[in-house]
């Protein structure tokens, strides 16, 4: 069975993309911690951290790394902060997020009635971060596809 993650990859389940390659995509979270949240995920559907191959584990990192880099220009954030859960949907993910306390580290924190208008403009954020970054072929022509 498709996890959700997988329905968002395929174009079954909405998802706001800003970052697609034959390995993972990332796409904002629709209850952000801090605005820019950003969810980093394969696209073969591994079920968490430890049963993920170490090639697709590093390629994981290093787009976190980029997303988060972007994301700490476009906030002018301090960190950008790396979580590993993974409770919610046994797809694996990365949260990648900009963040300025520890407060931004806590799911407690996470905003579930952020408008769509909102998250739309906090995913295009993200994007130009990247495009300005020279990653612009990894930013899908469309915020609502994968690619």
């Amino acid at each position: 069975m498709s996890t959700l993650f997988t329905k968002i990859i395929e174009g079954r389940i909405p998802g706001r993309f800003v970052w697609a390659d034959d390995v993972v995509v990332a796409f904002t979270t629709i209850a952000p911690i801090t605005d820019g949240h950003t969810l980093v995920v394969p696209r073969q559907e591994i079920v968490q951290l430890t049963e993920a191959p170490d090639d697709v584990l590093a390629h994981l990192i290093t787009v976190a790394k980029t997303i988060g880099l972007a994301q700490q220009a476009q906030w002018d954030a301090p960190r950008a902060a790396l979580l590993v859960a993974g409770f919610e949907v046994p797809h694996l993910h990365l949260h990648v997020l900009p963040a300025w306390d520890e407060a931004s580290l806590s799911f407690a924190n996470a905003r579930a009635d952020v408008p769509a208008d909102e998250l739309d403009a906090a995913a295009e954020r993200v994007r130009q971060g990247l495009r300005d970054a020279g990653h612009g072929e990894r930013v899908p022509a469309s915020l609502t596809s994968a690619g």
